[in-house]
């Protein structure tokens, strides 16, 4: 989880390159978005492990590290020159909060409906629980890190709040953070169905499983 958390808060810094189509990749995508998902994956497998206890520990780790990365690497990545901009101190705090949030809901909330439905399908414990974190994650973190409405945590990114055509594409236009946020859900959700497979392989050793108390 550690490794996930603290490679995501680097990788989120840098847009995907490419484009499908007319659909530019760097309008609505990070590779971040690509690397965080795994942290629903590392929760469900220590989960159906150890139990919910232990699986809220590694959420607690992942929080903490969640907010310190956040505040801490953007600007070394700016002085190393591997970004182009830097952050004023604010945006860093509100962005910090923003993730630790997110981190913490999104999680916990995968803990808890994985631990209803362990019983069920093997499959349907992880997949709905990740979606249901993903879906949470991301409206919490894209709202409190780029909404108007959060300005009491933090000064608005005048570049997010700019109107464009949805994912560059569409009609009507909507605030840029709206296409990250969407473009980000995506590649959640996708994910929360791909990992079933590495979940599948990874549990089966150990099934069947007493989960502690």
């Amino acid at each position: 989880m550690a490794i996930v958390v603290v490679a995501s808060n680097i990788f989120v810094q840098f847009p995907l390159s490419g484009q499908i189509g007319p659909l530019v990749l760097a309008d609505v995508l990070t590779w971040g978005a690509f690397s965080y998902p795994i942290a629903f994956l590392i929760t469900d497998l220590a989960n159906r492990r150890y139990g919910p206890a232990l699986a809220r520990r590694v959420v607690f780790i992942g929080f903490t590290l969640a907010i310190a990365s956040s505040i801490v690497f953007p600007p070394l990545l700016f002085q190393w020159g591997l970004i182009p901009f830097e952050l004023e101190p604010g945006r860093i705090v509100r962005v910090a909060i923003a993730s630790g949030v997110a981190f913490l809901i999104g999680q916990l909330l995968d803990v808890s409906v994985f631990n209803r439905l362990r019983q069920t399908s093997w499959w349907r414990a992880p997949v709905v629980g990740s979606i249901m974190g993903s879906i949470f994650d991301t409206a919490i973190f894209f709202s409190v890190a780029f909404a108007p409405a959060f300005l009491f945590v933090g000064p608005n990114e005048p570049f997010a709040l700019e109107h464009a055509p949805l994912f560059g594409l569409f009609e009507p236009s909507v605030a840029r953070w709206i296409s990250w946020a969407l473009g980000d859900l995506t590649v959640k959700l996708t994910i929360a169905v791909v990992a079933l497979i590495p979940y599948r392989l990874i549990s089966a050793r150990w099934w069947p499983q007493p989960v502690p108390a």
